[in-house]
């Protein structure tokens, strides 16, 4: 299969091109700064910025014909939302959301009229559950979330697949993305207690490499079978599970207990 990857300078995109490449499929790696994807042995490599139109039919114009994009550009940001800059939303929104509907409504028409084609669309663990200090974040890929869902009921009639993949916590994660934000002093003490609740969850292991959710994706794209949802990671079992299986006040006071929030 011939697939193309946003995001794939770094973390989860650069090792999910290799995994790709490694079963054989022919991937071509994007990103805004192609110069990040010297390293890949992929099929191609190109210049992708998923926000700018232009860009986005240049890219695929050079691409050619697909048989699946993984939609893994994103940004993120971290501060209370007393302080959270609108600018740096408007712009996790483009990245996050518009981006990739972008890039599925560019390619839909001719996969539907030839009969096939699979949309991987990465999502997080906070498209299920939103955490503090992140909540722009979250409500970016609970959009991302609700838009393939959507598009999951649309699409397959028409013998497209849409798979949502949903990592836990990985290292390396995400960088160079303005992920810590300026906030106002009575917000230290969450910041301190927030600190290191990830590996709280991750358990004795540790966070996963990000080669664990590229595998997630070959099997997403290989298998015509793949639930619409995908969980990646011990930590979203088990926080995806609690959140399932209690209610909100439940499921906030074991949360609480277990990564030690009092505030």
């Amino acid at each position: 299969m011939r697939i193309l990857i946003t995001g794939a300078g770094r973390a989860i995109g650069a090792a999910t091109a290799s995994v790709l490449t490694a079963a054989g499929h022919e991937v071509v790696a994007t990103a805004r700064d192609v110069a990040l994807l010297d390293h890949l042995d992929v099929a191609q490599r190109l210049a992708l910025d998923v926000t700018d139109e232009a860009s986005v039919d240049a890219c695929l114009d050079e691409a050619g014909e697909l048989d699946a994009i993984v939609n893994n550009a994103a940004i993120q940001g971290k501060a209370p939302l007393e302080a959270f800059p609108l600018d740096h939303l408007r712009a996790m929104v483009e990245t996050n959301v518009i981006g990739p509907v972008r890039m599925v409504q560019k390619v839909l028409p001719a996969w539907r009229e030839r009969g096939s084609g699979v949309v991987v669309n990465i999502s997080s663990i906070q498209g299920r559950v939103a955490t503090p200090l992140e909540g722009p974040y979250a409500a970016t890929k609970f959009a991302l979330e609700a838009l393939s869902e959507c598009l999951h009921y649309e699409v397959g009639h028409f013998g497209i697949r849409l798979v949502i993949v949903e990592p836990g916590y990985t290292a390396p994660g995400m960088k160079g993305t303005g992920m810590d934000l300026a906030y106002p002093d009575a917000y230290v003490g969450l910041y301190e207690q927030w600190d290191g609740t990830d590996e709280k969850v991750t358990g004795a292991g540790g966070r996963p490499g990000p080669e664990v959710v590229g595998q997630a994706i070959l099997r997403a794209v290989e298998d015509p079978g793949s639930p619409l949802r995908v969980r990646v990671g011990d930590d979203t079992e088990m926080v995806l599970g609690a959140r399932a299986a209690m209610d909100d006040e439940t499921f906030e006071a074991t949360m609480r207990a277990v990564l030690g929030l009092s505030w």
